[in-house]
């Protein structure tokens, strides 16, 4: 089962730029379909952006269209999240996700398909 770390959280003025990373190992990382959520207080685990695991499909929630990029690196057994623009809004808790996809172009943006989880990282914008 693949094992998942995410890393570059931080503190950062409203406007700035943050890349999250998320190194896997333990599976063949390109079977498997990935994806970014983020939670605050109180709420449950909201949808950011998902990537097939041949890396040519995404989506992206419509809060961070336009500003947030997913990309990954099978080589390198990787996905990053590029933030841009960010907002007080985008505060929280950023989780990275893994599940085992048939499909090489087919993405998942429910939290219950997925079925591997890291430990999060904090992003905390300032206004």
């Amino acid at each position: 089962q693949v094992q998942l770390v995410e890393s570059g959280g931080g503190l950062v003025q409203a406007g700035g730029s943050l890349r999250l990373s998320c190194a896997a190992s333990g599976g063949t990382f390109s079977n498997y379909a990935m994806g970014w959520f983020r939670q605050t207080p109180g709420k449950g685990r909201e949808f950011v952006a998902a990537i097939s695991r041949s890396g040519f499909t995404f989506d992206y929630a419509d809060s961070v269209k336009g500003r947030f990029t997913f990309s990954r690196d099978n080589a390198k057994n990787a996905v990053y999240l590029q933030m841009n623009s960010l907002k007080p809004e985008d505060t929280a808790v950023y989780y990275c996700a893994a599940r085992s996809a048939p499909g090489s172009l087919t993405t998942y943006i429910q939290s219950d398909h997925y079925s591997r989880w890291g430990q999060g990282t904090q992003v905390t914008v300032s206004s």
